[in-house]
């Protein structure tokens, strides 16, 4: 437990005043102790197009760079039309290419959602957890009344959740650590 687990946060929306970007910005305020949250904003990012994967724009390449220098992922996605929202897929297809460099191989990650309908984002973690294999995960549903006018967390419950479902990557993340790297998982 000498070095802090550091965890990439990325939120699917690009919304301002999403509930998404919200319960991220509640989360780096609820890192357990051992672990760093920092945050990467996916405004900006191009379309994926196969022709530039070789020589990709300057955010793919500090996204995947970022995305390397950490431990673990937390994903906070909304959900579009019973989906991942396309921001947040075309950044996963970016930072997977071209084949045989993605940045996510043998990443630990976690899934947060928030939403103001009680099934939350529910397929939409369903069809990230599809694309990445295997996350742990927790959603928010009806999140109008878990956040202030400000877009702050207030709800005790809610803060204890995010808390735990941090505290569980940090440690399955010090669990993935420890394997040689032929253990782990080849393609996320």
């Amino acid at each position: 437990m000498n070095n802090p687990i550091r965890i990439l946060g990325i939120a699917g929306s690009l919304r301002r005043e999403s509930y998404n970007r919200a319960a991220l910005r509640a989360a780096t305020k609820l890192v357990p102790e051992g672990a760093i949250l920092e945050t990467f904003e996916l405004d900006g990012i191009p379309g994926f197009n196969q022709d530039d994967e070789q020589d990709p724009p300057a955010k793919i390449v500090e996204l995947k760079r970022r995305i390397r220098e950490t431990d673990a992922i937390l994903f906070v996605t909304p959900e579009y039309n019973y989906s991942v929202s396309g921001v947040l897929k075309n950044a996963i297809d970016w930072a997977s290419r071209p084949h045989g460099d993605s940045a996510w191989n043998g990443k630990p990650a976690a899934i947060l959602g928030a939403s103001p309908r009680a099934i939350g984002t529910a397929r939409a973690q369903y069809h990230l957890r599809q694309i990445l294999v295997y996350l742990n995960m927790f959603l928010i549903s009806h999140a109008m009344d878990r956040f202030d006018q400000e877009g702050n967390l207030t709800d005790v419950i809610t803060k204890e959740f995010i808390l735990a479902l941090l505290q569980n990557l940090v440690e399955w993340t010090r669990r993935i650590g420890t394997l040689p790297p032929q253990s782990r998982v080849e393609d996320i």
